[in-house]
């Protein structure tokens, strides 16, 4: 597989993607803070993402997760190449109530057409909240209009 590996190429990644998190992204208060191919980070606030005990929702772990495994995917495709998640599981290991979680996803595995990555969601106190992974396919863009 063919990764960005010039500086300029990631931060035109991480620019687009900072600039187009998506709604969910959005509501959900997800923000970027580093992005290579060997690690992206984000946040989460935990207000506004909990569940009616007033614990972080299983389900906002999941988004913030799939979030990072996505933009590490879309980081390692490579020029003309995207990706697109095939599966994600998560373990949810203790709850948080306030304050920021802070995801990070390292690569598992990068291959031509699948890329599989961990992503450890930790509390302020650098807990660990979850353990999730995400394999993506990657696939070639289609170069032809469509019509």
């Amino acid at each position: 597989m063919t990764t960005p590996d010039q500086p300029d190429q990631i931060a035109e990644i991480a620019d687009f993607v900072r600039s187009n998190m998506g709604a969910l992204n959005e509501k959900m208060g997800v923000e970027l803070v580093e992005v290579s191919p060997e690690r992206v980070v984000a946040t989460m606030p935990v207000e506004g993402n909990t569940q009616p005990y007033g614990l972080l929702h299983g389900g906002a772990s999941v988004v913030l997760a799939e979030t990072l495994g996505s933009v590490a995917a879309a980081v390692n495709a490579g020029e003309g190449r995207f990706a697109v998640g095939t599966e994600i599981n998560a373990t949810h290991h203790r709850s948080a109530t306030s304050g920021t979680v802070t995801g990070v996803a390292t690569p598992i595995h990068v291959g031509r057409t699948m890329a599989s990555f961990q992503i450890e969601i930790t509390d302020e106190q650098g807990r660990r909240v979850c353990t999730s992974r995400l394999s993506c396919a990657i696939l070639e863009r289609d170069p032809s209009p469509k019509g």
